[in-house]
């Protein structure tokens, strides 16, 4: 660096330090308005008007000096110079970065007195979710615990959005005490800073719960016709299936009869009833977390019965256990 170079800069230092009017006139001089905000990432331009004859002018961040005159001293590839004339000496940074953030300073000699005008570049970071609670599957009555962290300049809000009640709970942590079947659902965490439209991720919440058998109902049949019995279940997981009839002995499928089973409900299928077809049959839903048992009537129309169809409590344990109590009177 040439001895004249650094007595220029020297010089524009002691400009800045100088307590005289710098401040009340750098309005006037400068034109800067006290707070520039850009996003991170993006370019700005800081401009630095002049309305009279200059000298020497610099442009300065914090006691760094990034350009005096043409002469760059900042070492930062993104930041150039924009104009330099008698007008509008301006510097441009390109992807701007947090880092960048702070005050900077335009300094000029003008009729042998120092005039500075002051800018404060502010970078703003959109609101980011930067970690989240994985899928989470548990059983029902345990405890859910879900966090969402986020990131972003000025400091991102937080929300959490129930979609099947639309309720709203602030905060990094959403708790659930003793969670209930009808609680499963997708959570989603809303983090916003009003700098970019919101960040949004959802966390999945299965609740596993043991079969509940539903649906259950006698049917009518007649010899040679065909005949449905239907068992539905509600569980998760889902329920498997099996049918018993009247002396326990297992339901196998046959040239008259099928058994077809669906996500959440299994069928016996008689496709051409027969008298051995008429009598008691009990479905039988288990899943990891227990079982129920459902028993219903398969009979000739006109008869009368003692009995309708009962749905059993929940079972547990690993044997079977069924209580068939449905007596069968048939008519003559």
């Amino acid at each position: 660096m040439s001895c004249a170079m650094l007595r220029h800069a020297l010089a524009l230092l002691l400009a800045l330090l100088w307590k005289g009017p710098s401040g009340a006139q750098a309005a006037e001089f400068g034109h800067l308005p006290d707070n520039i905000t850009v996003l991170e990432g993006e370019s700005v331009v800081l401009r630095c008007k002049i309305d009279e004859e200059v000298t020497h002018k610099a442009w300065l961040n914090r006691s760094n000096i990034l350009f005096t005159g043409t002469d760059k001293w900042s070492l930062d590839s993104r930041v150039s110079l924009e104009n330099n004339n008698n007008s509008d000496f301006s510097i441009r940074i390109e992807r701007v970065m947090v880092a960048d953030e702070g005050p900077y300073t335009c300094s000029f000699q003008a009729r042998n007195k120092p005039r500075t005008a002051h800018v404060y570049l502010i970078v703003q970071v959109p609101a980011r979710i930067v970690n989240i609670s994985q899928d989470k599957s548990v059983n029902e009555g345990e405890d859910v615990n879900l966090f969402c962290l986020a990131v972003g300049r000025p400091e991102p809000t937080i929300t959490w959005k129930d979609f099947k009640y639309g309720l709203l709970n602030e905060g990094e942590f959403l708790e659930i005490t003793e969670i209930k079947r009808h609680q499963a659902e997708d959570f989603e965490c809303i983090t916003n800073n009003g700098v970019a439209p919101p960040d949004t991720r959802k966390v999945k919440v299965t609740v596993n719960y043991p079969p509940i058998i539903t649906d259950v109902k006698n049917m009518p049949a007649q010899v040679g016709k065909t005949a449905i019995l239907r068992c539905e279940a509600m569980a998760v997981p889902t329920a498997s299936f099996e049918w018993y009839r009247d002396d326990r002995r297992p339901v196998e499928s046959d040239n008259t009869l099928k058994i077809k089973n669906e996500k959440t409900r299994s069928l016996l299928l008689f496709t051409n009833v027969t008298e051995k077809h008429f009598g008691n049959y009990t479905c039988f839903a288990s899943n990891r977390l227990g079982a129920s048992n459902a028993s219903m009537l398969l009979f000739r129309p006109g008869a009368v019965y003692g009995g309708a169809a009962s749905l059993n409590g929940r079972l547990s344990g690993v044997g079977l256990w069924f209580c068939l109590s449905i007596s069968v009177l048939m008519k003559v």
